[in-house]
């Protein structure tokens, strides 16, 4: 039946069927709540005006009048039709309810009414899209509801569009708000799209507004990616609502009585539902607090990490200062043992030519005192070096007291070997006075010697004039004495050396003690390195023992058990879980794997035997076992 109501036939049997409905609805209403009775009651005062006015259309033979009279004849049954559906049902409507296919054909042909056609290629095209287009600009809400409708892939014509939008509307309960809005500024928007005498413009779309109010109270569920949107317009069966008035009015006494109490259930349901919509915003709001507080518990973690890192930076640079200071002390030690090595050469040097010097006698003595004159430089410039070697030793023994003072707390160990070296250099530096104290005496018996020689030379000249003025017989006789008295001093020198030979040798064997004082300080030097790098050692494995925590503690905060809900297929394989291929859970990082991926097992720290763990955390565990063994 194709939608042509401009026929008296129509007319007068839709006014037949109001007037039926008039008296059914006056003993419903008084069964029904205060809302839909009003409703109700609204929908019959506007039917029978509108009965009224398609009369006189009809008289007048107004064709768009009379669409428009049909138009809302119809959409008022239908309406009614559907309202009365759904308190009789008592559940949600679904897209195959007959009532509510019809109600959303009449709405398009009400849309469609008076629509200006866009003029195209082939054709003139008619589609309201445009019009529910306008809706978002004066209601916000309605932008979510057309950027939905607008990325849904299957609807590819305006018309498929419109249809989606009118459904989400109806479930959203806010078809009639829009609707409204669209009444309420029909001068600004609906006149640009509809001409003259259309439905929308006049007064029976305030009506249709007021009715699509009663559909708030009907909850319904559409599945729009599952319909076929895009097809041509519907027609209205009139066949559902041209029936006799003998049945209305005895089928309607029953539907009121039924009617009432499944209202009451449904507005018991409403009642539940909202109290239940209470329960679970308090319990997101609940939710959010514990959320923001695990964030801020999370935030101090990680500063408190952060400060650890920073200490962990710290103890690191000072036992590297330590090392480095280790390092200038024993380069220091050894450079005071060379220069120790090359006196003890340059004595041995300058005892060699003073022996040799002692068996050419008096003829080399004057050679001898040129000589010990240079071992007497030298001499003073190996005192001058030691006295430096001694400065250095006091500033490094400060240096060293110093840093022991700063370091008591953390190094206990070293400031004890540092003592015992103290100890060391002051019994070093009384032997170094010692040194110095015979050093001191051979200057002075080698000024002794000068003043000697000097004393012979003046003799010797005394001589020489003595014997210009005396004869030769008293020459040889004074020279004999001379001789007598050189050769006596002679002996006296040979007894001098022969007891500087022996202070020599004295000095060789302290020089052989030194000796082994050095090797014991050598022994002493390498049992305080190898102290130093088991110190270093143990330091590395601490460091490996934080980091093996840090990582644990890092592994724990980050994993989290998998539910066995969830989980329906391998996380390294991708296999699916059935009877045969069973589900297990990683105890390092708390996913779930097949027995294939998860049969290794490892040492843990959560657990004190071996547990199970995935092919990925079993090489992780097993590279950082190895590292922490080396």
């Amino acid at each position: 039946m194709s939608f042509k109501m401009a026929t008296t036939k129509n007319v007068a049997g839709i006014g037949a069927k109001q007037d039926a409905e008039k008296s059914a609805s006056s003993t419903e209403s008084q069964n029904w709540p205060s809302p839909i009775i009003s409703a109700a009651k609204a929908f019959i005062l506007k039917g029978t005006d509108s009965a009224e006015t398609a009369r006189k259309v009809h008289r007048g033979k107004d064709p768009k009048a009379i669409e428009r009279a049909n138009l809302l004849n119809v959409s008022k049954l239908i309406i009614k039709e559907l309202i009365d559906s759904s308190l009789s049902h008592g559940r949600m409507l679904d897209d195959d309810h007959a009532p509510l296919q019809q109600f959303f054909v009449v709405l398009e042909h009400v849309l469609r009414h008076g629509l200006k056609p866009k003029k195209g290629l082939l054709r003139d095209r008619r589609d309201f899209w445009c019009v529910l287009e306008m809706v978002e600009k004066y209601a916000p809400d309605a932008s979510e509801i057309t950027t939905s409708v607008r990325e849904m892939p299957n609807i590819k014509t305006p018309l498929g569009r419109a249809r989606a939008w009118l459904r989400l509307a109806v479930m959203q309960k806010k078809l009639s708000d829009y609707f409204r809005l669209l009444i309420d500024n029909k001068d600004g928007v609906l006149s640009d799209f509809y001409e003259p005498g259309a439905m929308m413009i006049e007064d029976e779309g305030v009506v249709i507004a007021g009715m699509l109010v009663g559909l708030n109270v009907i909850d319904c569920t559409i599945c729009i990616k599952e319909e076929d949107l895009d097809q041509p317009i519907g027609v209205i069966d009139f066949s559902l609502y041209l029936k006799d008035g003998r049945q209305n009015n005895t089928t309607s006494d029953m539907e009121s009585s039924n009617g009432t109490s499944k209202m009451a259930t449904i507005l018991d349901q409403k009642n539940y539902l909202e109290e239940l919509n209470r329960h679970l915003n308090a319990t997101v709001t609940n939710l959010q607090q514990k959320m923001e507080t695990m964030q801020t518990t999370n935030a101090l973690m990680k500063e408190d990490l952060a400060i650890a890192k920073n200490q962990i930076v710290v103890l690191q640079e000072e036992i590297s200062a330590l090392r480095i200071e280790r390092d200038t002390f024993i380069e220091e030690n050894k450079k005071q043992l060379e220069l120790v090595k090359q006196d003890i050469e340059a004595e041995r040097t300058t005892y060699q030519t003073s022996r040799q010097g002692l068996d050419n006698m008096y003829v080399e003595s004057k050679k001898k005192l040129e000589e010990e004159t240079h071992c007497r430089l030298d001499v003073e410039r190996e005192l001058e070096l030691q006295i430096g070697m001694k400065q250095e030793m006091e500033m490094a023994l400060r240096l060293l007291e110093k840093d022991i003072h700063e370091k008591q707390d953390s190094i206990i160990t070293l400031r004890q070997q540092l003592e015992d070296i103290k100890t060391i250099n002051l019994q070093m530096y009384s032997k170094l006075q010692s040194c110095e104290g015979s050093v001191k005496h051979k200057t002075e018996m080698v000024a002794k010697l000068e003043e000697k020689t000097n004393q012979l030379v003046n003799t010797l000249k005394e001589m020489e004039k003595k014997t210009a003025l005396e004869t030769d017989l008293k020459i040889e006789r004074e020279w004999r004495a001379s001789l007598q008295r050189n050769l006596e001093q002679e002996k006296e020198k040979v007894t001098q050396i022969q007891i500087e030979q022996q202070q020599y040798k004295s000095m060789g064997k302290e020089y052989e003690e030194l000796k082994k004082y050095h090797k014991s300080l050598q022994v002493q030097c390498e049992e305080q390195e190898k102290a130093l790098a088991e110190l270093g050692s143990h330091l590395s494995e601490s460091k490996l023992k934080m980091e093996d925590l840090r990582e644990a503690n890092m592994a724990i905060r980050e994993a989290q058990w998998a539910s066995d809900r969830d989980a329906t297929n391998c996380k390294q394989c991708d296999r699916p879980f059935s009877v045969a291929r069973r589900k297990h859970h990683c105890r390092n990082c708390g996913d779930i794997f097949c027995n294939e991926c998860s049969d290794n097992k490892m040492p843990h720290p959560s657990s004190s035997k071996p547990v199970r763990v995935c092919d990925i955390c079993h090489s992780v565990l097993l590279q950082r076992y190895s590292a922490s063994a080396n």
